[in-house]
Formats: structure tokens, sequence, C-alpha cells
């Protein structure tokens, strides 16, 4: 047995350090049966003593970890040492010359960690190339993906949280004039025309191979048809311009698709331009358009517009433009959360904000805090893969928690109190490091005899010896804790367990808020120490043995946190 628990507590101190302090017993029985298969018939009886000693583990400090892992296990550590060496990168890529890249969100929603990818990704190699960044926003849909005002700023705002700085941002929606004078030179070329036909009747026409008649007009008359479309003389679905390209291509969409279409603005309005245009240019003719005259060199976007880099290579072949690189990955998706835009949209308009905790808007992973350095390493982790992608939340977590566990405050809380009265043999000033790694930043409290402690409930079973953090080793008496002895020595000796307190005249109401993206859970009320307090708004910090929140909201007598992860 004791050989099982040093094997046990082996794997939990090196799961611990490798994801920010907090192991898994999951991922720890799983190397214990890798490395003795023998003891899988022991399954039951192993999970329990995993669940103890990762229990025990987690309660230690992750300095205290790295410290057992160096004098007992140092091969664990080195190991460690080398995945962190191995941090992953960008890949190189073809680069000759000027290096422009752009992001062109629709600003129809938020933007979520699966459409920042792109955003990233674009970003980091205009980085590494000393390149430029531009922001075009697509919003040339004002119908079916309407554009939302605010989205402008929601994604401005993200961006910036990201540390995203782009060199030039541009509106397509303000570029509709140069869109016309485009059309007009292809249509003049012979590689476009106006189709008056109606959808159903071009479709069979499509389909069979067929041209519909105003193809194979000449330009000046197309020209005329196209004036007509500018002076309002059709009504939407009465006209489209069409692109030239081959009728007998073996995807039906690939045929003599639209560039430009009438929408009514006087029932669909655009949120910028009003009812000022009601001739709009498709995603594909904008996008190709606007890459060519804004000299991107690279884009970087998800597999799913393969399709439309095909449609887009008929406007460059005609014009005799060179088309960009492009890099194409697969879709990305966050374990149990919401990813599809429309869908998150359409909980926007039922009243749910942005920046809702239980979305997996950057918004909300935000107000959560995760902090942007965690989405930047997980989308670059993950890389150019062109394969789909889906990440747990623990993952997220286990970065998010490596890189707060080192710089966030760690306070008590208490979740379901007890209150007892402390019996010392004089006062006694607790001295508590905000973090381990900064034992010169630190808060006291002075517990004199007789004050009133508040204990966590799960921490209260009678008769035992308890050590309340940096302050003294106690026994649990019915409502009193009775003082022990003081040094953390003897706590050690003793096995005493390390517990939270809070001191009851100075305690801090606290809400914490859970968020879950599948049920909606009850807030927890508890008590916290005074310093509670002073924290300010979107401060993260780690409330000891319950795990990491966000300061959300202060009022007199409440602050409410959002809770993070463990």
């Amino acid at each position: 047995m004791e050989e099982i628990e040093k094997l046990v507590y082996k794997y939990a101190l090196q799961n611990a350090y490798k994801h920010g302090g907090r192991a898994q017993d999951k991922a720890v029985i799983s190397k214990i049966f890798v490395e003795r298969p023998d003891l899988r018939s022991r399954a039951k009886e192993i999970s329990e003593i995993a669940k103890k000693i990762v229990e025990k583990v987690n309660s230690m400090s992750i300095q205290d970890q790295e410290r057992e892992l160096k004098e007992k296990y140092p091969d664990l550590l080195e190991e460690k040492k080398k995945e962190e060496s191995e941090k992953k990168t960008l890949p190189p890529i073809k680069v000759e010359g000027n290096f422009v890249t752009r992001f062109a969100p629709n600003p129809d929603g938020p933007i979520h960690l699966g459409n920042a990818r792109a955003a990233i990704i674009s970003y980091k190699y205009a980085e590494m190339y000393n390149g430029k960044f531009i922001l075009r926003f697509d919003d040339t849909d004002p119908k079916v993906k309407r554009p939302i005002l605010d989205a402008y700023d929601w994604i401005r705002k993200d961006l910036d949280w990201l540390g995203i700085k782009w060199n030039k941002e541009v509106k397509a929606s303000e570029r509709l004039e140069f869109y016309y004078s485009m059309a007009k030179e292809l249509i003049n070329k012979g590689f476009a025309y106006v189709d008056t036909c109606s959808e159903e009747e071009f479709k069979k026409m499509r389909d069979s191979g067929k041209p519909c008649p105003n193809r194979l007009k000449s330009a000046e008359d197309n020209l005329y048809l196209f004036e007509k479309m500018l002076n309002g003389e059709f009504k939407e679905g009465e006209a489209v311009v069409r692109i030239k390209t081959d009728l007998s291509l073996p995807d039906p969409s690939q045929r003599d698709w639209v560039l430009l279409r009438i929408i009514d603005v006087k029932k669909n309005p655009h949120p910028i331009t009003g009812d000022k245009y009601w001739i709009w240019p498709t995603y594909n003719f904008a996008s190709a358009l606007d890459d060519h005259e804004l000299g991107i060199t690279h884009i970087f976007r998800g597999k799913e517009h393969e399709v439309n880099a095909e449609k887009q290579k008929w406007i460059y072949n005609y014009m005799g433009w060179k088309y960009p690189y492009v890099e194409e990955f697969g879709r990305l998706r966050l374990e149990g959360f919401m990813m599809s835009k429309s869908k998150i949209r359409t909980v926007l308009e039922k009243g749910i904000s942005i920046d809702d905790p239980r979305l997996p808007t950057l918004a909300g992973l935000r107000r959560r805090g995760i902090l942007p350095e965690t989405i930047i390493e997980t989308i670059i982790t993950v890389g150019l893969k062109i394969s789909d992608a889906t990440i747990s939340f623990d993952n997220l977590a286990a970065l998010n928690r490596k890189k707060l566990d080192p710089i966030a405050k760690r306070l008590m809380f208490v979740e379901q109190s007890r209150e007892f009265t402390i019996e010392l043999p004089e006062p006694i000033k607790a001295k508590i490091p905000y973090n381990p790694s900064k034992p010169l930043e630190y808060r006291e409290i002075l517990v004199n005899p007789g004050d009133k402690i508040l204990l966590d409930a799960k921490d209260t079973e009678e008769g035992a010896i308890v050590r309340l953090m940096e302050l003294c080793n106690v026994i649990i008496s019915g409502k009193k804790l009775i003082f022990h002895s003081k040094s953390l020595e003897d706590a050690k000796k003793l096995n005493a367990k390390i517990i939270q307190w809070v001191k009851k005249d100075e305690a801090s109401n606290v809400e914490v808020i859970i968020p879950d993206p599948n049920e909606e859970k009850p807030p927890i009320f508890g008590y916290g120490e005074k310093e509670i307090r002073n924290l300010k708004v979107d401060e993260i910090v780690q409330f000891i043995r319950f795990g990491f929140v966000r300061v959300d909201n202060k009022t007199d007598n409440k602050v409410t946190v959002i809770f993070s992860h463990e």
C-alpha cells in the first residue's frame, strides 16, 4: 500500500505541476495503470487513494509542488522543462517581398473563440514577417446577415483586448461606388452581365448548361441594364449582375455566380448607410476586389472558404491579377459551448449580453477571467491544422491557471460557514503573503483570544487538529477552536490539514456566480477576508481551495465574483 501511495503521489505532483497546480485524479490514475497494469484489477481502491492524495497535492502551493518534485522526482521536473522548451510557434510560410494580411469579420455578432482564430493567426504572421494587418468589416448584407451597429465596437474592443493592432480599417459598406465601377469594367470587357431571369428560371437553365438570354447580349446592352439597376428601375429579385464562368463546371454554384444584387433597403436598411444604396455586392465580389485593391498578399481563413477562393479566382484571372497566398484551417470548437454564430445571435436577441460568461464569445471568456494570453497561446498551439479541432474547457483552464498562478492574489473565502470562538494564549498576528512567489507583499490579520472565526463546514470534523493558514494549529472542539501549537512544522508532524479561515468581524459578504453553459446554477453566498473588499472590478484572484474568480461588481455590502475555474 505504501508503494502504491508513493506512485500516486509522484504522478499527482507531476500532473499538478504541469497544469498550474491542480492535478486531475483521472489523469493520475491513467499514468499509474500505464506503469503498473497489474493494478487495474484494484481500480476502485486505486481511485479512492488517488482522490485523497490529489486533494492533498492540490492544497500545496505550486512552489511546494516544484520543491517536492525537485527533491524526490527530478526526472519528472526535467520532462516538464523539456516540454516548455519545445513551446509551439506558428510554422514558417512562403513570403516574397511585402507581407499584408487582413481579418474580415462580418459585424453581425460578437467574436467567439472559433472565429478569433483567423484574427490571431493573421496578426501573428504579420508580426513574424514585419508586415501589415488590416481590419476589414465585411458588412455588405443588410438583409440575411444584417450587421449590428454595436458589433463594430465589440470587434474592435475584442481585438484590442487580444493586443491586436491594425494598420488600417476598412468598411466594405463604404466602398460601394468602387464596387459599381469595377462591375462596369467587368461588363464592358464582356466578363459579366445583367441577368433579368427569375432565380427559378436561372437555376433551370444553369443546371442544363444553358445560358440566360442576357449573357449573349453585347456589353453595351448590359451596361444599359446596369444603369437601370443603379437608377432604381428594378426591384429586389428582378435583376442581378453575374460573372461569366464555365457553364459546364461540375459544381452548379460555381456557374455564373452573382456579383451584385438588389436589396429592398426600405425594409432592410443598413445600420451605417441606411437606404442610400440598394445594390449590394456579394461576399465573393467585395472580398476579391478589396483583397486586390488593399494589396493583400496572404490570407488565413477557415477551410469552408475553399469554394469561395475558386469563385474569386475568376475575377483575378479576368483582371490579370495575382491571387494571394492562402492558408486554410479547420473549425475550432470549445467543447460544451454553443459555437454557432447564428445561434449566439439568437440568444442575444432574447436579451442575453455578449459578455455572458456562459458564452464562448471573447467578451464572455474575458468576463469569466480567461486571459488574452491564454486565448492566443491556445490558438497558436492548434496552429494551421486543416482538420477540425475541439478544445476542452479543462485544457483552456489549465493553461489559464498556469499563467495566473504566479501573479494572482490568494485570498481566503469560506463557502458554507460555521462559527467558532477561538481560544488563544495571547493575540496572534497572521502575516499572509498575497502570492507565495512574492513573499514581501502580504497582509496582516490580528486575531485576539475570544474572536469569532468562520470555517468551511467541510473542514470542521469534531476533534480534528487543523492549521489555520499562517496563524496557528487548533483543535476543533464543539463551537471552540482550542490553541494547540503555532508552527507549520508541528502541523506537518500532526498531518494537520491547512485550511482557510475568516475573522467574522472583518468578513466581506461574497456572491459567487457559477457559469455553466448547459444549466442554470444558483450563486454561492459566503464570507471572505476583509482584503476582498479592496479588490478592483476585473481583478482576477484565487480563492484558496476554491478556485480562481474575477471580480464582477462591488456594492457597499457585497462583492460579486464570477467563478473562472479551479
